[in-house]
């Protein structure tokens, strides 16, 4: 049985990974992001099937579903479309800043599940199970000084998947949770800092081995792939260096004696 998976984000970071790693695996991929160019690249570099939508417009969200719909069930559904914008305080935060990250973080993920909910439910009735995982991040449970934010974006989107969790209880549909923590990546430090890329590149300055997007990929793949009956709700994964959402080591890991 051929199975085949939806990856929102895909067009850079961890959502592009995710899409190799699971043609990788023989899998029929949907690729959905805004950059149709980027999609396009990787479709030619991996066989994965693009489509460029704006998670944000409802209207596009429908065209996905049809499109999805009109091909067959659907088996896994990845969320990992979001970001982050600015590092600032409450007081001084941009509320347009917090508007685009709810939109972007929540509502999409909302609105992308809800449209592909039925063709997830026939990917169940065909194989016998199905997954539904959203990428949110440790920030959803850690606040650190600046994030306000995006710990608030991501807190209520992991709500949103612990709600869902229980909505489809009964049903073959297993809800997972993936909440990364410092993974350098190719822009999301760099859309959170406006483009700067002395201030993107600091965050991960002198962290021995943060995270990779292949390593997340690797982990939602394998969550995936583990027996049917077997649901890891949530999935914290750090690089060894960050003990915590705020506490991440610089310079060489060493053995204290």
């Amino acid at each position: 049985m051929t199975r085949r998976a939806v990856v929102t984000g895909a067009s850079t970071g961890i959502g592009a990974a995710t899409v190799r790693r699971f043609r990788d695996e023989g899998w029929e991929v949907v690729a959905v992001a805004r950059r149709r160019e980027r999609l396009e690249a990787l479709a030619a570099e991996c066989g994965c099937e693009p489509f460029a939508a704006d998670l944000t417009d409802p209207e596009q969200v429908a065209a996905l579903a049809e499109h999805v719909r009109s091909g067959g069930p659907l088996h896994v559904l990845v969320n990992d479309a979001g970001g982050a914008r600015g590092l600032a305080s409450v007081e001084d935060g941009d509320p347009e800043d917090w508007r685009w990250m709810f939109e972007a973080n929540v509502i999409a993920t909302q609105r992308v599940t809800a449209a592909l909910l039925p063709s997830l439910r026939d990917g169940a009735e065909d194989a016998g199970s199905g997954d539904i995982v959203t990428v949110t991040s440790i920030a959803a449970r850690t606040p650190y000084v600046g994030g306000a934010g995006y710990n608030a974006a991501k807190a209520a989107e992991a709500a949103l998947v612990q709600v869902l969790r229980l909505e489809l209880a009964g049903e073959p549909l297993r809800v997972i949770e993936v909440a990364p923590g410092l993974v350098a990546t190719e822009e999301f430090s760099l859309n959170r800092f406006g483009g700067d890329r002395a201030r993107a590149d600091a965050v991960y300055a002198d962290v021995e081995h943060p995270l990779t997007a292949e390593d997340v990929a690797e982990t939602i793949v394998r969550s995936v792939l583990l027996p049917p009956h077997v649901d890891l709700d949530l999935v914290v994964v750090k690089p060894v260096a960050q003990a915590a959402g705020s506490t991440t080591v610089k310079g060489p890991l060493r053995v204290k004696r």
